[in-house]
């Protein structure tokens, strides 16, 4: 008998009940969804393994990170420029020498091991950073806005750690390089064209574009031994000011991926965390998450703080910049499967990447979500 149906019913019920949760806790439904995975995943049995599943997640992590990139407006880079710079290249480059160091100097891993552990828990996760962003508005804001760029910068540096790091070149690779610069500096006018062309129809032929762009270079990417959302975030960015353009094109785009896509992501990452893993190995995860937070708090808050940040947004900046998910257990994965970390390290790893992604964002909505004072008299310049 074929149980796909009724696999599907069982995750996008769980789906609905994160989302009736979210709404009652005012909790980002992204968050919910991880946990109620995790509950899923441990007590129910759900099975993260099919394909079909698999395909869904990975298309929602793609367009969550394409639209995370339409957010970034060029015209907010090159207005506070130093300050999306700055907190970044600080938020990546001190988690990753601390948990790198302590990996090798005291939990003992051997030095593949402890970079990939650095790479991993000095990400920040551009998912739940950007849902964050689309339910609290700060989207719309000043402050959101340079978040979000931060974000890139960060994701960024850890990309570019891992290829310098664990490089692997190939015909394949420069293939991918070559394509992904011939289509970064293509597309913003030939979609401008296709769009003013065929914009207004029923069939939408303007995200199918984007969808037949974002397969294109994620199917690229992943024979370059990379990953899918590295072009899909560039592509974004190099399509936000299109998307400025195009606001019901983007409530069209952004309905279908938070509506069905998404869900199937977060809820897969919490399918992966085994609670009795977490009991095992539950000091070196606590040590780990206190690791990467405190290296955050040591980077990006004094910075925020000297440019003109509030205490409040200061610390809410901190938080969110100290999140993670998608790079981190992209980066965990890519130790795992080519035999640099063991199972246990890969479990702690993106139970500490989960863990991230959780606790700052809960501390960050629940005691220093910024005002509308804070905004408009510390960050609404």
């Amino acid at each position: 008998m074929d149980h796909t149906w009724f696999v599907a019913t069982v995750w996008i019920g769980m789906a609905l009940v994160a989302s009736l949760i979210s709404i009652r806790t005012a909790i980002s439904v992204a968050l919910i969804e991880i946990c109620v995975g995790v509950i899923g995943g441990n007590y129910l049995l759900l099975d993260p393994q099919p394909e079909w599943i698999g395909f869904l997640a990975g298309f929602g992590a793609i367009l969550l990170t394409f639209l995370a990139g339409a957010e970034i407006e060029p015209e907010v880079l090159r207005k506070y420029g130093k300050e999306s710079i700055g907190i970044g290249v600080l938020s990546f480059l001190l988690p990753f020498l601390g948990a790198m160091a302590y990996a090798y100097y005291v939990a003992g891993w051997t030095s593949e091991a402890s970079k990939i552990c650095g790479i991993a828990l000095s990400t920040t996760s551009v998912a739940v950073v950007y849902a964050v962003m689309i339910e609290t508005r700060l989207n719309k804001t000043d402050l959101g806005k340079v978040i979000l760029a931060a974000c890139f910068v960060t994701d960024l540096g850890t990309v570019v750690a891992l290829g310098i790091l664990f490089a692997n070149y190939s015909i394949w690779l420069i293939f991918f390089a070559v394509v992904t610069c011939l289509a970064l500096m293509i597309t913003p006018r030939f979609t401008r064209w296709f769009f003013a062309t065929f914009n207004g129809h029923v069939s939408e032929p303007e995200i199918k574009l984007l969808f037949f762009m974002l397969f294109g270079l994620g199917w690229l990417a992943t024979t370059a031994n990379s990953e899918a959302v590295l072009p899909a975030y560039l592509l974004g960015i190099v399509c936000a000011g299109l998307f400025q353009e195009n606001r019901q094109m983007v409530r069209h785009l952004r309905t279908a991926t938070f509506a069905l896509l998404t869900p199937f992501y977060f809820l897969k990452a919490g399918t992966i965390v085994s609670i009795p893993a977490i009991g095992t190995g539950i000091g070196l995860i606590g040590v780990l998450l206190a690791v990467k937070v405190a290296a955050k708090f040591v980077g990006v808050y004094p910075l925020s703080k000297l440019f003109g940040f509030s205490t409040r947004t200061s610390s809410y900046t901190t938080l969110l910049m100290s999140t993670g998910l998608t790079f981190g257990s992209i980066s965990a994965l890519f130790g795992y499967t080519r035999g640099m970390i063991t199972q246990e390290q890969y479990t702690i790893l993106v139970t500490v990447v989960i863990a991230s992604a959780v606790v700052p964002t809960l501390i960050a909505q629940w005691l220093y979500q910024p005002t509308h004072k804070d905004l408009n008299g510390n960050w609404q310049k």
